[in-house]
C-alpha cells in the first residue's frame, strides 16, 4: 500500500505524561545532533523502528564497510519521575504526503505511550557562521512556548523564520488538532547545505539541560566545534574527520 508505515515494537513501555523530543535531519542537522546526543548520553533505550517504501532509495555505508538501510527510531528514558521519548534517524520521509502520514503515525504511537508535550528541534539558516547562535521558540500553545522564555530563548519569532518544513513542522500543526501542546526550539546556523550546525545544537542542548535537568557532557561537542572551525579556517581537506564535511564553494556538489 502506498505510504504505508510499519512500526516494529522492540519493547512495550508504560509511561504517563511523557515528553516527546523529535530531532530528524534538517538544516545543519541541528535537531539530529541534539537528539542523538540526548539518546547517547542519557543511555536511552530503543523501543521502536519505523519503515516505509517512502524512505529514500539508498543505503548507508557503515564504519564496518558494510551497508544498512536508512533508519528512523524511537527511544525511551525515565529520569526520576519524568518519562522522555526521543525520535531520531538518518532521514525524513521523501514526499509531502508521506510526511503527513508518518507524522500521524508518530502521534498515534506517542499518545499511546502517554505523551503530554512535544518538542521539535531544528535550525534557522543565516548568511554567516554564528559564533553564539540564538535559540528561538514557537509552537501551538502559547503557555508552553512561554515556558522557554525563562531560558534566554527568544519567543518573538514572527518575521525571523519562514515555514517550518518537514516532520518538525507537521508535528506542531497536527498535534494542535489533538489538543497536544507542542513547541519547537530552533537555533541559528549557517545556511549552507554542507555545514554542520554544532554550535546551534549546543545552544539547544543547554536550554534542555536547564529546563529538564539533563546531565550532559558537552566537551565532545566543543572539541568537534574546534576541529571543524580549524578545518574551515585552513580550507584544507587534510585531517578532516569523515563526519565533518567541508563547506563546498561549488554549490553544484551532490553527495
Amino acid at each position: 500500500m502506498k505510504d504505508k508505515w510499519t512500526i516494529t515494537t522492540l519493547k512495550d513501555i508504560k509511561s504517563k505524561n511523557a515528553i516527546f523530543i523529535e530531532g530528524l535531519p534538517g538544516l545543519g542537522n541541528v535537531g539530529k545532533i541534539v537528539a542523538d546526543t540526548l539518546v547517547e548520553q542519557l543511555d536511552a533505550q530503543k523501543i521502536g523502528e519505523f519503515f516505509s517504501y517512502s524512505l529514500p532509495n539508498s543505503v548507508f555505508v557503515t564504519e564496518e564497510n558494510l551497508v544498512e538501510l536508512p533508519k528512523i527510531e524511537l527511544y525511551y528514558k525515565k529520569i526520576k519521575n519524568q518519562s522522555f521519548l526521543f525520535l531520531t534517524g538518518d532521514v525524513q520521509p521523501l514526499s509531502e504526503e508521506s510526511s503527513y502520514r508518518f507524522t500521524e503515525k508518530v502521534l498515534d504511537l506517542i499518545q499511546k505511550y502517554g505523551c503530554s508535550k512535544i518538542i521539535t528541534l531544528g535550525g534557522i539558516g543565516i548568511n554567516d557562521i554564528p559564533k553564539k547562535p540564538k535559540v528561538f521558540c514557537t509552537g501551538n500553545h502559547s503557555g508552553y512556548v512561554s515556558e522557554f522564555g525563562a531560558y534566554k530563548v527568544d519567543t518573538k519569532i514572527f518575521g525571523v523564520v519562514g515555514p517550518i518544513m518537514g516532520v518538525s513542522g507537521l508535528l506542531l500543526g497536527l498535534s494542535k488538532q489533538r489538543k497536544l501542546p507542542a513547541a519547537s526550539l530552533l537555533a541559528e546556523t549557517y545556511g549552507h547545505p554542507m555545514y554542520v550546525g554544532l554550535r546551534g545544537a549546543k545552544e539547544i542542548l543547554k536550554v534542555l539541560m536547564k529546563k529538564y535537568g539533563f546531565q550532559l557532557n558537552l566537551r565532545d561537542i566543543d572539541k568537534e566545534i574546534k576541529e571543524l572551525e580549524e578545518d574551515l579556517s585552513s580550507d584544507s581537506p587534510k585531517g578532516r574527520s569523515p563526519n565533518q564535511p567541508q563547506i563546498y564553494k561549488d554549490m553544484s556538489y551532490i553527495g
